[in-house]
């Protein structure tokens, strides 16, 4: 018998029975042991570290390789800090940065890194990231208040988290344009991404067109995943979708930075309404 093929010798019920049991020990939900909760600026914080110390690890040579979209490593680090200037306006409550394109808005800080040493580039860079983090805690803000930038409006608290996630995405565009190891985010920090992640898929879902109501159950697999029934589309509908893949994967997905075929996602249901759903998360990267 292969692994995983029914034995008619089993008595019957004894998976209802496991499965119940299993439920009664730990409810469905979250992995075991839970991740330590940290606050959004917390997972900013360490961010901010991560990408730091790639750069800080980067070789002479390292700064003119190709790394996304035109940009050599370099122009991407200036990219981060165009994007940190963006975050400074929005917290200053500018309103002109609300709707501006994240790419468009941040290429001049892009651009004016050329013939720079790569040292001023790294520390231009974190200067503005430790500006993010100071005026983002500055006289006890709500993390609850909505704010405005590059087209989305959403909680402070999720935009420190969506700056978490886009300095990881752009940690590992680096890592890999100069041949180092994919890194990964610790526990805490991938639980407050993949519940991002999770929240936004209506978003993206009514972003590609998806509007055909279904229910979508998402099982995240592995440290920081956890499970989500995520509604979808326009009406009421008994159609239901069960996603399972692992949470590193489904926010590398949401990053546009593995495809939906690259996950081998376990999937029941309609696989073409899964397909959608999948498609419709990575379409929530910005870049």
């Amino acid at each position: 018998m292969t692994p995983g093929e029914y034995d008619p010798s089993l008595p019957a019920g004894l998976r209802d029975r496991v499965l119940t049991a299993s439920l009664q020990a730990r409810a469905a939900g979250r992995p075991e042991p839970a991740a330590p909760e940290i606050s959004p600026a917390e997972a900013f914080r360490r961010g901010a570290d991560a990408f730091h110390l790639t750069l800080c690890a980067l070789r002479e040579t390292d700064w003119a390789r190709p790394a996304l979209r035109g940009l050599d490593v370099q122009r991407l680090a200036g990219h981060m800090t165009g994007v940190e200037e963006d975050t400074h306006r929005c917290l200053a409550g500018d309103p002109r940065v609300a709707e501006v394109s994240h790419v468009e808005s941040t290429q001049p800080a892009a651009d004016r890194q050329a013939g720079r040493p790569p040292d001023e580039t790294r520390d231009e860079w974190r200067r503005a990231a430790g500006r993010t983090l100071t005026l983002a805690l500055a006289g006890g803000r709500d993390l609850g208040a909505e704010v405005a930038m590059h087209g989305i409006r959403l909680p402070l608290g999720l935009l420190l988290v969506v700056r978490a996630f886009e300095l990881w995405i752009h940690d590992n565009d680096i890592r890999q344009a100069v041949a180092l190891p994919p890194s990964v985010p610790d526990a805490s920090t991938l639980s407050l991404m993949t519940n991002l992640a999770a929240g936004l898929l209506p978003y993206a879902a009514a972003q590609t067109g998806v509007s055909e109501p279904m229910s979508v159950h998402l099982v995240l697999t592995g440290p920081g995943g956890g499970t989500w029934d995520v509604p979808l589309g326009q009406g009421q509908s008994a159609a239901v979708v069960e996603i399972v893949t692992d949470a590193v994967g489904f926010c590398r997905l949401a990053g546009n930075r593995a495809t939906p075929a690259e996950l081998d996602p376990y999937i029941t249901g309609d696989p073409g309404r899964a397909a959608k759903v999948l498609a419709a998360a990575s379409a929530l990267a910005l870049d």
